[in-house]
């Protein structure tokens, strides 16, 4: 029998603030977030709002590839 693709990947969400202002201000990294998703459900790139511990406040997680 041949094998289904999964529907739950794994996804990397980065932070979008520290992207920005990392060439203005000295950053010590880039806030960093590993969960899944359904591909099924939610085909196009995942954004959610987490907490990010170099810019000191909540911002857009975009999904990166790996």
């Amino acid at each position: 029998m041949a094998k289904r693709k999964d529907a739950r990947v794994t996804v990397i969400l980065e932070c979008t603030g520290c992207i920005r202002d990392g060439v203005k201000k000295v950053s010590t990294g880039i806030s960093r977030y590993i969960t899944q998703k359904n591909r099924h459900n939610t085909p196009n790139r995942l954004e959610l709002r987490k907490f990010c511990p170099y810019c000191y406040k909540h911002t857009i997680h975009g999904e990166i590839k790996k």
